[in-house]
C-alpha cells in the first residue's frame, strides 16, 4: 500500500496553504470548508486523489433511496412533541457524520495506513464514550439512521477485504485481534455501541477462498453491511466504461450471491472516481446495482443526509489514524477530526431518537434538503 500520489499531496498542500482543510480553521455552518476548495485527498491502497468540484457543470442526482423520496404534505408526528423532546436530546440531524476509513488491522504496522487493534480498541472505545453510535454505510445513505436521543452516528468503513478483518477460530468466533473482534469487545464494554461496521471487499474477501462466501453471509446475518469495492481494485480513471461495468458487476454478483443482498454502496478504489456516471448505476456480469452512496477517501466529516449540499455520488470519508506525520495526518486524520467535533458539538449530528424526524434547530432550517420538509422538526 504505497503512499498518497503526487496529486493527492499536492492538491491538500495547496488547500493548507489558504487555510481551508484544517479543522481549526473552518468556519461558516459546518466549520469545514474544504468542500469549498474542491480538494479530496485520498489514502487508499495507493491513494489517489480526487478533486470534488462545486457542482457547476454536474447534472443534479436525486439518490433512489426511499428516505430521498416526497414525503406526505402533513407530518406523521406531533410538532409540538416532537420539538419539545428534539430540544431536549439538543438534537441536531443536519450536522456532520464522521466516517471512517480503516485498512489492515496488524500488530506490528508495516506502513502508515496500517492500524494495530489496540489503536482501534483505544478509538472505539473512545467513540462509545463520546456517545457514538456505529451505522453502516447503507443506513446513513438511506436516512435509516435508528440512533437514541442525544447520541452520535458514526459510520466505521473496512477498505479491500483483508484477512486482518475477520477471521474465526476453530469454534467459528471472529479472532479476538480483528476488526470483528475488536468491534464485538467493544461492544460488549459498552452497551449501546452498536457492533456493526461495512466491508467495502473485492475478489476472495477476507483471503478466506471458498469459505470467503460463507464468511460475506456471517457478516450480513449479525447486522454488519459487505459492499463493493470492484473486483480486483484498479484506478478507474485510466478505463472505460464497459471495463468499469465489469468491475463492478462481478463483484456485486459475488457478493449478492453469498449475502443475498445487493450492495447499495460503493467505495472508489484509491478514493478516485471515473465518471460518476459510469459507476453509480448499471448492468454487468450477471449483476445490477443503482447504488445510493458512493464513497471518496476524502480528508473531512461528511454532510448529513438530510443537509442540501450532501452529495451520495461524493460522500467524503477520513482516514483512521492518529498523529503521525505524513500526510499531514495529525490535523486531517480521525483523531484531529473526533477532537474538534468534540471542541465544536453544534457542528455534529446529534440524533432527536425519531427516526420518523429530522430535527435540529430553527436557525438551520436554510440548510435542509427540500425532500424532508415533511419530517423536519425545527425548534
Amino acid at each position: 500500500m504505497p503512499h498518497l500520489h503526487r496529486l493527492a499531496v499536492a492538491l491538500i498542500v495547496a488547500a493548507v496553504a489558504v487555510g481551508v482543510l484544517s479543522p481549526s480553521a473552518g468556519s461558516g455552518r459546518h466549520g469545514v470548508n474544504a468542500r469549498r476548495a474542491g480538494a479530496t485527498a485520498s489514502a487508499g491502497d495507493g491513494a489517489g486523489a480526487s478533486a470534488r468540484g462545486t457542482g457547476r457543470g454536474r447534472r443534479a442526482v436525486a439518490p433512489a433511496s426511499p428516505a430521498r423520496t416526497a414525503a406526505p404534505s402533513t407530518p406523521g408526528f406531533d410538532p409540538v412533541k416532537a420539538a419539545a423532546a428534539a430540544r431536549a436530546a439538543g438534537a441536531n440531524e443536519l450536522g456532520q457524520v464522521p466516517i471512517l476509513m480503516v485498512h489492515r488491522v496488524l500488530a506490528k504496522p508495516k506502513v502508515s495506513l496500517d492500524r494495530t487493534p489496540a489503536q482501534l480498541y483505544a478509538e472505539f472505545t473512545r467513540l462509545a464514550r463520546e456517545g457514538y453510535v456505529p451505522v453502516t454505510a447503507a443506513e446513513l445513505v438511506t436516512g435509516r439512521m435508528n440512533v437514541p436521543a442525544g447520541r452520535h452516528p458514526v459510520v466505521l468503513t473496512f477498505d479491500d477485504g483483508s484477512p486482518t478483518h475477520l477471521a474465526f477460530d476453530a469454534a467459528g468466533v471472529p479472532e479476538p485481534d480483528t476488526a470483528v473482534g475488536v468491534i464485538e469487545r467493544v461492544a460488549r464494554e459498552n452497551p449501546g455501541f452498536r457492533p456493526v461496521a461495512t466491508f467495502f471487499v473485492n475478489a476472495d474477501p477476507f483471503a478466506l477462498g471458498d469459505r470467503a462466501a460463507a464468511a460475506m453471509s456471517w457478516l450480513a446475518q449479525h447486522g454488519f453491511e459487505v459492499a463493493n469495492h470492484t473486483t480486483h481494485h484498479p484506478d478507474l480513471t485510466g478505463m472505460g466504461h464497459g471495463a468499469v461495468a465489469r468491475e463492478i458487476g462481478t463483484d456485486q454478483k459475488m457478493i449478492t450471491d453469498a449475502t443475498g443482498i445487493p450492495p447499495v454502496t460503493f467505495a472508489f478504489p484509491f478514493g478516485a472516481p471515473a465518471r460518476l456516471s459510469w459507476a453509480d448505476r448499471g448492468a454487468a456480469a450477471g449483476a445490477r446495482w443503482d447504488f445510493q452512496g458512493m464513497f471518496l477517501a476524502g480528508w473531512r466529516p461528511a454532510d448529513s443526509p438530510f443537509e442540501k449540499d450532501y452529495d451520495p455520488r461524493q460522500i467524503p470519508r477520513i482516514r483512521d489514524d492518529g498523529r503521525v506525520r505524513q500526510d499531514d495526518c495529525r490535523r486531517f486524520c480521525s483523531i484531529a477530526w473526533l477532537d474538534w467535533l468534540a471542541q465544536h458539538p453544534d457542528k455534529r449530528y446529534t440524533s432527536d431518537g425519531d427516526p420518523a424526524t429530522v430535527a435540529f434547530p430553527q436557525a438551520k432550517m436554510i440548510y435542509l434538503a427540500e425532500g424532508f420538509r415533511a419530517r423536519a422538526c425545527p425548534y
